[in-house]
């Protein structure tokens, strides 16, 4: 069973987008980019380092460069359980 965004941001993971430049398989003078997100571990960025190397042994296409951020959404001093709720009209 796959856990959902929530529960992994709850375990610590972050957001990672990367934006991956790579030339094109027959026109080796052509960059084209590729953008990959996924929910991730840092500093080791497990998902991340899986996928580049899925991408080198299964794409044509060779790497040229990638840029990436991290940024968690959610910390566990971030979350709060609400037992009320107030409406003023």
């Amino acid at each position: 069973m796959q856990e959902t965004p929530t529960e992994l941001m709850l375990k610590g993971y972050g957001l990672t987008t990367a934006e991956i430049f790579y030339r094109m398989p027959d026109y080796r003078n052509v960059l084209n980019t590729f953008v990959w997100q996924e929910y991730d571990l840092a500093p080791d960025h497990k998902r991340l380092f899986e996928f580049i190397e899925f991408w080198q042994d299964s794409i044509e296409g060779p790497l040229h460069s990638i840029r990436f951020t991290h940024r968690k959404m959610i910390g566990a001093g971030e979350w709060r359980q609400v037992v009320g709720e107030f409406r003023y009209h």
